[in-house]
Order: C-alpha cells, then structure tokens, then sequence
C-alpha cells in the first residue's frame, strides 16, 4: 500500500491539473478553473501560515468563484477550527479511502451495460455534471478544461453506456505517485441501485493496474462510503471541506 503522503500528493496533483490561475507555494496551494463548481476551486492545503494571512491570500486568488478549503493531514493541527473562526463554515467531512488493487472485491457489471474508456468528452462531462452539480451553464467550461487538462499523471475517463448508446455512469481514474485515484465516480438517477457505480471502480482499478497503479484512493461522499467499503475500501484519514 502506498504511504498516506502519497495519496494525499495524488489529490493534490490532479485538481492542480484543473489549474489556470495562481497555484501558490506548496505551503498554500490554489488551484482555480474558473468552472462554477466549489470542488474545481479551491485551497489544498494550509502550512506554516496563520490561519488570517493564508485566508486573505486565498480570498485574493480566488475572487469571483464558488471554492472550497480541503483540510486534510497535509494541513498544519488546528488549520479548520483557525478558519471557522475567521468565519469560514465547514460543508462537509469526507473519508479518505484506500484499497490496495489486488484485494478489491469482485463484482459484476449488469449485463446491459458495457464500460470502456471514452474520448467524447462533450457526452463524458455532460453526464458527470448532471450527477456532480455542475450548473448547465457550467458545463461549456468544463469540457473546455477537461480537453486543457494538465498534469504529473495519465487519465482515464471511463464510460458506462447502455446498448442504445446512453452514457449512464462515469469514472475518472487519475494514476500518480504509484496509485489510482478516482473522481467523478457517478451514476445517473435513474439507473441506481444496480451495482452499476461498483462495476465502474472495479473496471476502472482493473485498467489502473494493468498501468502499474498497485494501491486506490478516493474521497468518499455519504451517499457512496458504503460502496466502496463492499469493494474493500477502508478508512484512512479525513478531509473537513470548508467554504470562505
């Protein structure tokens, strides 16, 4: 299994791929898109800066769009509560998870679905804002960036399509630092509840291991914790997610 520093490096390199504006010393990290959806603006970690100078810094950078502050244990002790009291308000806790890619569970992908990776980024990005809360009139600039996106890592866009075409669950798998992490793992409403969000990660960690990936890691929602942990995923740290 890679180090937890590891996983946390991986996090941080792919939403700086997203990056267009500063992205600051590692010590305050920014990442900004300029896409009207908080997790493609944000702060990733905070390190021997006060709580006040790193939130005016941030602010500054980030003017003008929806952000948030992923506080994790790459940030200094006591970073979330130093923010909240400058008036920051925490959104969410999200787990952070790991497998290692050899002891993911086995499970089926419904024999209706067919799930490979996908270059039609206009179709790919369509689906995944409509799950992910990317506004419409957001959605231009997203696939603008996905086709811009850059960084230390290869990507893997998976698709999961019905015979008629319909894409109807997504997965970005991003290989660095010796492991896979996965984002905009999601399927649409209607298609719930059929195990076609674990097909997704099992096909997904299936290719990123075939690219040398031995370790998996993600940031779970409520809605998809218990997914994952019937994949073997576990528990390994946490990010408080704050909005400023």
């Amino acid at each position: 299994m890679e180090s937890l520093d590891a996983v946390l490096a991986a996090h941080r390199a792919y939403l700086l791929g997203w990056n267009i504006g500063v992205a600051g010393d590692p010590d305050l990290p920014t990442y900004r898109s300029d896409v009207p959806h908080p997790p493609l603006n944000g702060v990733l970690r905070m390190v021997g800066r006060t709580p006040q100078d790193a939130l005016t810094e941030a602010r500054k950078r980030l003017h003008g769009v929806p952000r948030i502050w992923w506080i994790g244990p790459d940030s200094d002790a006591g970073t979330a509560d130093g923010l909240v009291s400058l008036g920051a308000v925490q959104v969410a806790r999200m787990p952070i998870m790991t497998v290692g890619i050899g002891a993911v569970a086995d499970v089926p992908t419904p024999a209706d679905v067919q799930i490979a990776e996908t270059t039609d980024l206009a179709t790919f990005v369509t689906a995944y804002a409509r799950v992910s809360g990317i506004p419409a009139d957001g959605v231009a600039a997203t696939i603008e960036r996905e086709k811009a996106f850059t960084g230390d890592g290869t990507v893997l866009r998976l698709a999961g399509r019905l015979e008629d075409g319909r894409v109807v669950a997504t997965a970005v798998a991003w290989i660095s630092h010796g492991l896979v992490t996965l984002y905009f793992v999601g399927t649409q409403p209607e298609q719930r509840r059929r195990g076609i969000g674990a097909a997704m990660t099992r096909v997904a960690l299936e290719l990123a291991g075939e690219r040398g990936a031995r370790t998996a890691a993600l940031t779970s929602s409520t809605l998809g914790e218990s997914v994952y942990r019937g994949l073997g995923f576990r528990p390994v740290g946490e990010f408080r997610l704050l909005t400023f």
